[in-house]
């Protein structure tokens, strides 16, 4: 069976320059897993898949993630990666790692699918 599957990195920078994180400017991942999932949900809704439309569901699912982190006001750069996989009887596993401050940085990662695809969208967080 082969497999089909879009993978898209889009970069953001928000805020401003972070004297003390206090707990307005922390990364809260029940906030940003909201943001992923209404993004997710708005772009996908109860789409079957179609490898023509995968670039751009990516697209739109990661645009609307960092207008939404934008909008935290947050002093953060933000990486969004975004994967869309047919399902078609093949896993679908990620992992990541980082080098960064855990106090400061975070990352959020989300997974829905349907009958026909699984999407996953991770979500970066680095303090600035």
């Amino acid at each position: 069976t082969q497999s089909t599957w879009g993978v898209h990195v889009w970069v953001c920078v928000t805020g401003g320059v972070m004297e003390d994180l206090d707990n307005e400017n922390e990364f809260v991942v029940e906030q940003v897993q909201e943001i992923v999932r209404n993004a997710m949900e708005m772009t996908l809704g109860n789409v079957s898949y179609n490898k023509e439309k995968v670039n751009g569901w990516c697209s739109s699912i990661m645009d609307l993630c960092l207008k939404e982190l934008s909008k935290l006001m947050k002093p953060f750069k933000y990486v969004v990666t975004c994967v869309i996989m047919q399902k078609n009887g093949c896993g679908l596993q990620s992992a990541a790692t980082a080098f960064w401050d855990s106090k400061t940085d975070g990352l959020c990662s989300v997974q829905v699918g349907n009958m026909t695809l699984d999407c996953m969208v991770t979500v970066f967080a680095m303090a600035i």
